[in-house]
């Protein structure tokens, strides 16, 4: 397979860097002092990584959903089993550990719900979803639209006729935001079509999905019925409509009840450090639609491992390391965490190193950049430019192994980076890529196959990630050598960061 061959060439590249004449044991590394980037990246190795996986596909295996799939889910007990295997270790490790709980909302659909236009009937979760956090409501009324279809401020909405039904184009901004306005306006329910040229659920848009709807789910609860989110075709079609002047006429019938229950964070502070100069490394804990191996066992595995390998290894800065809950949902965790956190224990926080999928198969490689996302005039003047360090950080350790690495917005578009640059803390990230679809000139940077990152190989189904139904990110949607390189790398920024005198002293 062509990206294998790609890999195997970054791994001897790294090893040629890195790897000493002999290698430390497991047991060694994680009781031993780690005081060097050699020292350190010789001990981030596949084995270790890979049962970390291999442990949580068990966790999820033996707490299979109401479909009996394996399952790592916000709200279930593989999620609680995986918060309890986190914790163990780092406290076993010498971590000051805590479980931070916090309430968080979610609704179930009672009944058949129904929505057709024109009297044509779509069909419930293939044609359209009813958007997590949906309000009731049986609606007869003509589809308009804003001004500005991505309805993300309210000006767009003057003039709106109340009582209609809003369409709106998904991606520009918050569905909270969107759906904020749209009550506002006086809208009797709301539907959100997918943008062909935003981002999905967390990076870069899925060709396929043009004629494909895909749920989305608010992180607050709506008092109006909202669709969301129709393919890219429908919605274009049903937006020129509505604009013709004979708009076309929605019936939504749907009826929700909305439950609160406990989630969780997993958050260990090393005993080394200055705590008025902490850096956070997080990733995501909790899983969508099954047990979660790459999105994001692989990524929670990489900071797990690191944190491990540094238990006994003083450095200048404080090390907390962040495992997140409901970031599948609405970046539940990390918005939670940011916004809780008094202000003067978050000004402590000079760096945010975010791991979201590190074990891509048909891999590429992405450095978040908080300057490359679509909200970044939301962000305090700080966090971008303070964030270079981390991208350049990232870049040099790849052009050093000679495995091509690119910038992109995924990290603040979707991401448990978003919120830290919402509050003002600099911050950078890793992703290996998900879903579909690699392009040709990624094909021609990474090698492998034009289609699907990781799941079917060759192929544009969409792969195993974020898509309901396909219970297929298991430990064999994987790569371990992509893991270990990934995680060498991770491993070389947080080393540099943690010794970084200068972080935060100029805020």
């Amino acid at each position: 397979m062509t990206c294998m061959r790609r890999v195997s060439i970054g791994i001897v590249l790294a090893a040629a860097s890195f790897s000493p004449a002999f290698a430390a044991s497991q047991s060694e590394c994680y009781q031993r002092v780690n005081g060097t980037e050699k020292r350190l990246l010789e001990c981030i190795q596949a084995p270790a990584l890979w049962q970390h996986l291999v442990d949580l596909q068990k966790i999820a295996d033996d707490n299979p959903g109401a479909k009996g799939h394996g399952n790592r889910d916000t709200g279930t007990q593989g999620y609680a089993a995986s918060v309890q295997y986190v914790s163990q270790l780092m406290q076993q490790a010498g971590y000051q550990v805590q479980v931070q709980s916090y309430q968080w909302k979610h609704s179930t659909t009672i009944g058949t719900p129904k929505f057709s236009i024109d009297s044509r009937a779509y069909q419930n979760e293939k044609d359209w979803f009813v958007a997590g956090l949906s309000g009731s409501g049986n609606v007869h009324a003509p589809i308009a639209t804003p001004s500005d279809l991505t309805g993300c401020a309210r000006a767009a909405f003057q003039g709106f006729p109340r009582g209609n039904v809003a369409l709106l184009r998904r991606g520009a901004c918050d569905f909270d935001a969107q759906i904020a306005n749209v009550q506002n306006a006086g809208a009797s329910a709301a539907i959100l079509y997918n943008d062909k040229t935003a981002v999905d659920a967390k990076r870069t848009y899925r060709k396929h999905a043009d004629g494909e709807a895909f749920p989305i789910t608010l992180s607050q609860s709506a008092h109006i019925p909202v669709v969301g989110a129709l393919s890219y075709v429908a919605g274009v079609k049903l937006a020129e409509q509505s604009r013709s002047g004979h708009p076309p006429i929605a019936d939504i019938a749907v009826k929700t009840e909305v439950r609160s229950d406990t989630d969780y964070n997993v958050i260990a502070d090393s005993p080394f450090g200055d705590p008025d100069h902490t850096v956070v490394v997080e990733g995501h804990l909790d899983a969508i639609y099954g047990a979660g191996i790459l999105d994001n066992g692989s990524g929670s595995s990489t900071i797990l491992e690191i944190a491990l390998n540094l238990a006994h290894t003083p450095t200048t800065n404080r090390l907390r390391y962040i495992w997140f809950g409901g970031e599948e949902i609405a970046l539940l965790g990390s918005k939670y965490y940011t916004r809780t956190l008094p202000k003067d224990e978050l000004k402590k926080i000079v760096f945010d190193i975010d791991a979201d999928v590190t074990a891509t198969p048909n891999y590429a490689v992405l450095i978040a950049d908080p300057g490359h996302a679509h909200n970044a005039d939301k962000f305090p003047p700080n966090v971008i430019p303070d964030s270079q360090i981390g991208n350049q950080a990232f870049l040099k350790y790849f052009r050093n192994i000679g495995i091509p690495a690119r910038i992109a917005s995924y990290g603040n578009d979707g991401t448990d980076s978003l919120p830290f640059s919402l509050v003002g803390v600099p911050n950078t990230g890793i992703l290996t890529e998900q879903n579909c679809c690699k392009r040709p000139w990624e094909v021609r940077l990474w090698g492998g196959f034009l289609g699907n990152f990781e799941g079917n190989i060759p192929s544009h189904d969409g792969g195993c990630v974020d898509t309901p139904r396909r219970w297929c990110d298991n430990l064999s949607n994987n790569n371990r050598e992509v893991l270990e390189f990934v995680s060498k790398a991770t491993a070389d920024v947080v080393f540099k960061f943690a010794n970084d005198g200068t972080l935060g002293r100029t805020r």
